[in-house]
């Protein structure tokens, strides 16, 4: 008789528990396939950046003042080539509006930059989406890129580069252990958060690019550039 009547509580409490545990696991869904929006299907490998992009929205960073990228750009023409791998032609009129990038690769990046500043390294967008005429004038001079108008994901809104920013000033100077150590670590959680890391590419070492190949891919194929 006992045992009927625990069995009676044990059914009564699962059934209690059901509607609760129902919206629960829903509730779960939802915000992620809303973190995930517009079809990514690049796996992530990074459990900070999974976290991240199941919250809320994350927002980007204030807009540095413009003298940032003069004093930036000063630098590159003093490194002359040595820069050519790190600093960004022309910055000082790059386009830096964050609403220009693509929403689900922008939080891709947000969230390289929240997981960058818990381990000591501000991020600074530096250039986000490219016009087919900056592309051509920039793959003409044919230093930082080698991709025509038309080929480069900048101009889909899946690219960006970005700086390390310590003390109001960008930081370019890789034979600075710190420096360098921080955009290997850019790299490696982008790679993480699905990404393509541009210090990884063979020929131009792009160590502030970061791209979604896939997703640029597809774009590109739409607008008859594949």
């Amino acid at each position: 008789m006992l045992w009927r009547y625990r069995r009676a509580l044990l059914a009564a409490a699962i059934l209690l528990a059901l509607p609760p545990l129902t919206v629960l696991l829903m509730r779960r869904d939802s915000v992620q396939l809303d973190a995930f929006e517009t079809g990514y299907t690049d796996t992530i490998d990074n459990a900070q950046i999974v976290e991240l992009l199941n919250g809320e929205r994350l927002a980007p960073p204030p807009a540095l003042p413009p003298e940032v990228f003069v004093i930036a750009e000063t630098e590159r023409q003093q490194l002359g080539q040595v820069a050519a791998e790190l600093i960004p032609d022309k910055i000082v009129s790059a386009d830096r509006r964050w609403d220009a990038i693509d929403p689900a690769f922008q939080q891709r990046v947000l969230a390289i930059y929240a997981v960058m500043k818990q381990r000591g390294y501000e991020m600074a967008l530096v250039e986000g989406y490219r016009s087919p005429a900056r592309q051509a004038e920039l793959s003409a001079a044919g230093k930082a890129t080698r991709a025509k108008a038309g080929q480069s994901c900048h101009q889909y809104g899946l690219a960006v580069d970005s700086a390390i920013l310590k003390a109001g000033k960008l930081q370019w100077n890789m034979n600075d252990p710190w420096v360098k150590d921080g955009y290997f670590l850019y790299g490696e959680l982008a790679e993480q958060a699905g990404l393509t890391w541009g210090g990884n590419w063979r020929s131009i070492k792009d160590y502030v690019h970061v791209e979604a190949k896939t997703a640029c891919r597809d774009a590109r194929r739409r607008a008859g550039h594949g």
